[in-house]
């Protein structure tokens, strides 16, 4: 007796089986990521706006070159190309943005929310292949840790600006006083925004002792490594506020030095 052979129906393979909205949160750290990067760029190439009064923009401390009196080695060198754009936004940025661009954290988002590397949990990749970060050029995103100490550093510079943002010249007597105003208040907030974000990071912890296996004999570490994991446990939240507290912190200056916003003087 002859047997009829069913049709075969070739049916693509869902992502997945969730039927909830699961990707909107990779759609939303899209966004934001981008558009952060779209602001810090523009801002960047600006090479206006920076300064004012006290107040110096994030994305520009420290300001090794430029037209400010501020400047630490003056105007821009006569050896600067003339086809290459200058500002001194340029020569600060690509340090805290690679500290960022390589964060474990960071990783974690664009690599869902831009490479779908999956795009959410439960959810399928599109590719085939997968070389981790052991292969070109992905590892060199182990260089995470050397650019944690330049963090800090940087850390040391914006609290200066903070201090520095504490004295304001009077206006009738040219005289430099002590004073507080908005723009104090939102520096200082980016610095500890930025601080509880780099403190946090898990280099830290790996420096400090991570790499031990004991911690007891080690009263110092054991101390800083329970701080930095204190830390640790906010470290999204941390990365998220301290990215819109250091993009606002600059739209602050810019605003009050185009004109656009009134900075208010509480002392």
């Amino acid at each position: 007796m002859a047997h009829a052979q069913l049709p075969v129906i070739d049916r693509p393979r869902r992502l997945t089986m969730r039927d909830d909205a699961w990707w909107v949160q990779p759609m939303v750290v899209a966004v934001v990521l981008t558009s952060f990067v779209v602001y810090a760029t523009w801002a960047a190439f600006q090479n206006a706006h920076y300064r004012y009064g006290p107040y110096l923009s994030p994305f520009y401390s420290p300001e090794l070159l430029g037209d400010s009196r501020h400047a630490w080695f003056g105007p821009k060198p006569g050896w600067w190309p003339t086809w290459v754009p200058f500002s001194p936004a340029l020569l600060i940025l690509p340090f805290p943005g690679l500290f960022r661009f390589t964060c474990y954290y960071y990783r974690g988002a664009y690599y869902k929310a831009m490479w779908a590397d999956p795009p959410a949990c439960a959810v399928r990749e599109p590719r085939h292949g997968y070389r981790g970060e052991q292969s070109f050029p992905l590892i060199l995103q182990n260089v995470h840790r050397y650019f944690l100490y330049v963090a800090l550093l940087f850390l040391i510079f914006l609290a200066h600006d903070v201090w520095e943002a504490l004295w304001f010249a009077d206006p009738t007597s040219g005289a430099t006083r002590f004073g507080i105003g908005i723009g104090t208040l939102v520096l200082t907030l980016n610095v500890v925004l930025l601080a509880g974000y780099t403190f946090g990071c898990h280099s830290l912890r790996h420096i400090v002792g991570g790499y031990l296996d004991w911690l007891a004999d080690r009263p110092v570490r054991r101390h800083v490594y329970a701080c930095a994991s204190c830390f640790n446990r906010w470290h999204m939240r941390w990365a998220w506020m301290s990215l819109f507290g250091v993009a606002f912190a600059d739209l602050y200056v810019r605003m009050c030095s185009m004109g656009i916003w009134r900075d208010w003087r509480l002392l």
